[in-house]
Parts: structure tokens; C-alpha cells; sequence
């Protein structure tokens, strides 16, 4: 059994949608973030970056935070979504980095002066708006080559594709990266990921792309 602490936010929702297609045994405990309870002393233990998603694994009892360090780990204790062909396996953890360095905190910053803040500070809302087309570009241009972003649907594309889901926050129009929107339809017609975007509970509804 997973214990699985999270809240709706992209980086969350790239576990628990994981977790919904892996079908492993976990139970929620929501961190609601608004409320800071990502600072409690008993989280800290378990984040010490005060971040959300964290698990701890009572089969193994490892603890994890980081996102992409909980996407592997998942993925190989299932022995699902991250191939054990070195070509790919490595090709696939290099754009979990690229969503990690890159596309999730350009995004976020994108969402503080686009969507949360707009109109003060133009500066940054250029500088956001231009990086997170750019990055849209790279993802179109990367899923020219295959229907998902490495050859086979894999633990890459379940970290991107929370991050697309707020395209509308980013002033993305999906309609300009065509190879970006069917994907994004693609995997939204996934069982697993309708029912993961909404745990720990339904913030909203899910764009159509």
C-alpha cells in the first residue's frame, strides 16, 4: 500500500494519474495547499521541500518527494510505462527531465504573471508567454516524429501532459501546435487520466484541447 500525498496541481496529477494506469494499491491524503498544509511538521518529514506529491511506500518503506523521482519509482516497482530497452528507457527519462527543468517551470511562472497576476508586470509577461511558446514548439516538433512524445505511451508523457491541461492559463492555443492537440486528445481519452486529474477531489473540469 502507497501512501499518496497530494493536492490538484500538475505536478500531483502526474502521480496520481500513474498511479491510476500502473493499478497499484494506494490510498489519498489530501495537502490542501491553499490552506498551507504542505508546512505541517508531520509533511516536512516526508517533503522537505514543503512540496506536493510525496508517497511513502509501506511494502518498501522508502519515502519520496519529487515528482519525477516518484514517477520512476512507480514505474519500475510496477515494471510499467519506462522500457528496459537502454535506448529508450534513457530517452524517455530525458524528457522527464525536460518537463522537469523546463516546460513545468516555465509553465509555473507563466501561470503567476499570465493567469494569477496579469497586468503587473508586462516584462515577465512577455518573457513567459514567449518561453512557453517556444517550449510548445519543441514538444510539436518532438511529437512529429511519433504519437507519443517517445515512440510508446510512457511516464514522459503522463508528466507533460498536466502541464498542457492548463494550456489556457499559459495563453496557449493548442490549434497552433496540431501535433501538441492530438496528443493531448489522445491521452485525454484515457480512463486512468480522467480519473486521476480529479484526485485528491474535482477542482475542475478537464479542457477538451
Amino acid at each position: 500500500m502507497i501512501d499518496f500525498y497530494t493536492w490538484g496541481t500538475p505536478n500531483g496529477r502526474k502521480v496520481s494519474i500513474l498511479l491510476e494506469e500502473l493499478k497499484l494499491d494506494y490510498q489519498v491524503v489530501p495537502i490542501n495547499i491553499s490552506n498551507k498544509e504542505q508546512f505541517t511538521e508531520e509533511f516536512l518529514t516526508l517533503s522537505p521541500n514543503n512540496k506536493i506529491p510525496a508517497i511513502f511506500d509501506h511494502d518498501t518503506g522508502i519515502s519520496l518527494m519529487e515528482s519525477g523521482a516518484i514517477m520512476i519509482y512507480l514505474a519500475e516497482k510496477a515494471n510499467q510505462l519506462l522500457s528496459k530497452d537502454l535506448r529508450k528507457r534513457i530517452k524517455v527519462i530525458e524528457w522527464l527531465m525536460w518537463q522537469k527543468a523546463g516546460f513545468g517551470p516555465m509553465l509555473g511562472q507563466a501561470h503567476h504573471f499570465l493567469h494569477y497576476n496579469k497586468g503587473k508586470a508586462p516584462y515577465a509577461e512577455e518573457r513567459y508567454r514567449s518561453e512557453a511558446n517556444r517550449l510548445y514548439s519543441v514538444l510539436n516538433k518532438q511529437l512529429s516524429k511519433s504519437q507519443f512524445v517517445v515512440e510508446d505511451y510512457s511516464i514522459a508523457d503522463i508528466a507533460i501532459w498536466p502541464w498542457v491541461s492548463r494550456y489556457e492559463w499559459q495563453e496557449i492555443n493548442l490549434s497552433e501546435f496540431p501535433n501538441v492537440r492530438s496528443w493531448y486528445k489522445r491521452i485525454l481519452a484515457r480512463e486512468p487520466v480522467q480519473k486521476g486529474y480529479h484526485i485528491p477531489t474535482q477542482l475542475s473540469d478537464i479542457p477538451i484541447g
